[in-house]
């Protein structure tokens, strides 16, 4: 059986991770994949798309809140263990989408990636049944008008990454809402995007009197993301075609859709065409416009 590729998307609340399965979708759809979304988030209200799985057909979140007297982090997270018991009925529901990309909606629950297992081990078996999945991992854009909120998002993205044994691709969302914030941030765009010395953020951190006791919390923070150097964000406007082109890219290399994806010949002939047109400075001038 040939490998069936896909996104994991996840992040914490907010980030934009259901906005970012529906146009994520039309656009790989535009370029000719059959595309396929899975809700495994059992308490996504407000889905933008019809899922082809949907984990509320498995386990009602609301029902678990009810039965066993639990709140909703509670419940979402017996919700996604429940899942991992009952992997065969997600893997069945998968096989019959064999010719289709997959599109994963997940909870934005971020204990579930940083160190609870079940989403680890829900990623494993889905491996195991040869589903080449790349982990998208979403951060919202407004993290970076404050730097103690920055830090906290960077820090998740590494534990997440060393937590989750897929292939790993950072995302900056809402790019385009930046522009309402871009008087308090610090520092330019790049120094966000590419994480670059954070010894500066720490400087700002440490001129926050109303923080004072956290300073070597923080400088152990910087340390450890320094160390382990695993965390870049490539930027997104949802709305942004040549955005989108970038994530998709850095993903398709990721997976290894690039080896093993069935995309039309004249399709990855006029993608290559576009990539290679795109120089460094017009990309750069592609966020400075944001700002």
């Amino acid at each position: 059986m040939s490998a069936i590729f896909g996104q994991l998307v996840i992040g914490p609340p907010g980030s934009g991770k259901t906005t970012y399965c529906k146009e994520m979708g039309k656009f790989l759809e535009s370029l000719g994949r059959k595309i396929a979304i899975i809700n495994i988030d059992p308490a996504n209200e407000n889905m933008e798309y019809k899922p082809a799985v949907d984990v509320s057909e498995l386990i009602k979140h609301e029902e678990v809140m009810k039965i066993y007297k639990l709140g909703p982090n509670g419940a979402l997270v017996y919700c996604i263990e429940f899942l991992e018991k009952n992997i065969d009925w997600l893997l069945k529901k998968i096989l019959n989408l064999k010719d289709h990309y997959l599109l994963f909606d997940c909870p934005g629950q971020v204990e579930l990636y940083t160190h609870h297992e079940s989403m680890n081990k829900i990623t494993e078996k889905l491996g195991e049944n040869l589903l080449r999945l790349c982990a998208v991992n979403l951060m919202d854009s407004h993290h970076c008008s404050d730097p103690g909120k920055y830090l906290s998002a960077v820090m998740v993205c590494t534990i997440t990454m060393l937590q989750l044994g897929l292939p790993h691709v950072n995302v900056m969302t809402k790019l385009d809402e930046l522009k309402r914030f871009s008087d308090k941030l610090d520092f330019n765009i790049g120094f966000y995007t590419e994480v670059l010395d954070l010894n500066y953020l720490l400087e700002r951190l440490n001129e926050d009197n109303t923080t004072p006791q956290y300073k070597k919390l923080n400088e152990a923070f910087v340390s450890l993301i320094e160390d382990y150097s695993l965390v870049s964000f490539i930027p997104l406007d949802i709305s942004n075609k040549a955005l989108l082109l970038n994530v998709k890219n850095a993903v398709d290399k990721a997976n290894g859709y690039i080896f093993g994806g069935n995309e039309p010949k004249d399709v990855q002939t006029l993608l290559a065409c576009a990539v290679g047109a795109v120089s460094e400075t017009e990309r750069t001038s592609t966020l400075d416009a944001y700002i």
